[in-house]
């Protein structure tokens, strides 16, 4: 009792969670929440998947994921399942963590996975409840969603939809998780952001921003933030053709203008461009949805971000042709990278397996190799030649291409690389080598956007 005479109210419980979707996102963001110290539910339907997740294993490559997964099984906070039973009546707080791909024959993106996680789910919510998406979707989802949830939840209106858009780099995502630069809530009442807030109060707490807003802004802020930095990253690629033409060096051209405060350095890097499971298919949908709404010519540039992002593939081609004195009939080339950027096994959309298909439709015998992503590349492209090393991958090269910018391809001593191939000759698709070294040991080095 306390000194008034009435009892203290118990401390509220934490929210248990569960996590819609198993993949890239929905695993880090499970695994990540229960480090954190709350109790996890991840639910999929691909139950091989499942079994991996709670065997310890994470189905997909991610540096400090599967050591954090192991303490979170360890701590008992963590399970998954495939029963949405079990999810509606575990969960307080629900994230929907399920893939948007490109829809089949259009720009658009695909939302079945999103209505099939919500209708799964929302006949089991009997209670009060906040679901959280995180997937990214078109401009007016969240509204239409709502809809479909309160109709088929038997608690009706007292579950609501939030929208909390994700932020993850590839290879550092974990970081981006546990650290990240901000948090958006996009929430219609004052209960959904205080629980999203008693979700992050951890993340809070160490001085990532909050920003709230409407649940039409919050599903911008992820394809407005996609299209920016493409749109960045093909501006930079777009000078490297002017500079092809011009005789300029697009390196120094970049580094000249990194030092302008209102443009800054961070992803003005030149070379063959973005690729993954995000920017290529954000930025379309992101123009699809807005021809949709009748304002397709605010972002009709985003068209041609695209267009110089697929260009880059084809010049990188053209630059290997070059080296390999004019046709790539019978040249062995040695294609260094799969994975679209380096600490990752995704190959969705990789710009570098792009180009070693187009180098072998040309003629060439293709070799390729990659620190993680050999087991996807495979299977997606099996026509393919892989090598188990670098140097494997090299012996015997007529042209070497750099095309995913490890740090065992930047730090590999031109010597040691010369040493195996036919002719030093190197396409670096990425600006990640010396030219300095590579020149004075002999090789004939080429890069996009260099004299």
């Amino acid at each position: 009792m306390s000194e008034s005479g009435t009892s203290a109210a118990a401390p509220e419980a934490a929210p248990r969670i569960t996590v819609l979707g198993t993949g890239y996102l929905g695993a880090t963001h499970a695994i990540c929440m229960a480090v954190l110290g709350f109790e996890v539910l991840g639910v999929d339907v691909d139950q091989a998947k499942l079994d991996r997740l709670n065997a310890g294993q994470v189905p997909f490559f991610e540096p400090g994921l599967p050591e954090l997964l192991v303490k979170a099984l360890e701590s008992g906070k963590l399970r998954f399942t495939s029963d949405y039973a079990e999810a509606g009546a575990f969960g307080d707080v629900h994230f929907l963590c399920v893939g948007t791909p490109q829809q089949s024959g259009s720009n658009a993106a695909d939302l079945r996975y999103v209505e099939s996680a919500i209708t799964a789910l929302a006949p089991h919510l009997a209670r009060r409840a906040l679901v959280v998406g995180k997937s990214t979707v078109p401009v007016g989802t969240a509204a239409r969603l709502t809809g479909l949830l309160n109709a088929l939840a038997p608690a009706g209106e007292q579950v609501e939809l939030a929208w909390n858009p994700e932020f993850l780099r590839e290879g550092y995502a974990v970081e981006d998780t546990l650290r990240p630069d901000r948090l958006v809530f996009g929430v219609r009442s004052a209960w959904a952001e205080e629980r999203l807030r008693t979700v992050f109060e951890p993340v809070i707490e160490q001085g990532s921003p909050v920003v709230v807003t409407d649940l039409n802004t919050a599903e911008l802020v992820k394809v407005a933030a996609n299209s920016f930095l493409a749109t960045k990253i093909s501006y930079i690629n777009a000078m490297a053709e002017v500079c092809e033409v011009a005789g300029a060096d697009v390196h120094q051209l970049a580094d000249a203008l990194s030092y302008d405060t209102r443009i800054g350095g961070r992803f003005l890097r030149p070379g063959l461009g973005f690729g993954g499971g995000c920017l290529p298919k954000d930025i379309r949908a992101f123009a699809h949805r807005a021809e949709e709404l009748g304002v397709g010519q605010a972002v009709a540039f985003l068209h041609e971000v695209d267009a110089i992002n697929r260009r880059r593939r084809s010049r990188t081609v053209d630059l290997v042709r070059e080296l390999a004195g004019g046709s790539l009939e019978g040249a062995r080339i040695a294609a260094l990278g799969a994975a679209f950027k380096p600490n990752s096994d995704d190959i969705r959309d990789a710009p570098a397996l792009d180009v070693a298909r187009m180098l072998q439709e040309g003629g060439a015998a293709v070799r390729v190799y990659d620190p993680e992503a050999m087991g996807n590349a495979q299977r997606a492209y099996p026509s393919l030649e892989y090598a188990q090393s670098t140097l494997e991958a090299a012996r015997d090269a007529d042209v070497v291409v750099l095309l995913t910018e490890w740090t065992e391809f930047r730090e590999i001593d031109p010597e040691m690389l010369g040493a195996v191939v036919a002719q030093r000759k190197v396409v670096d698709g990425r600006h990640a080598l010396d030219p300095a070294a590579y020149r004075a040991a002999g090789w004939e080095y080429r890069a996009l956007g260099r004299p």
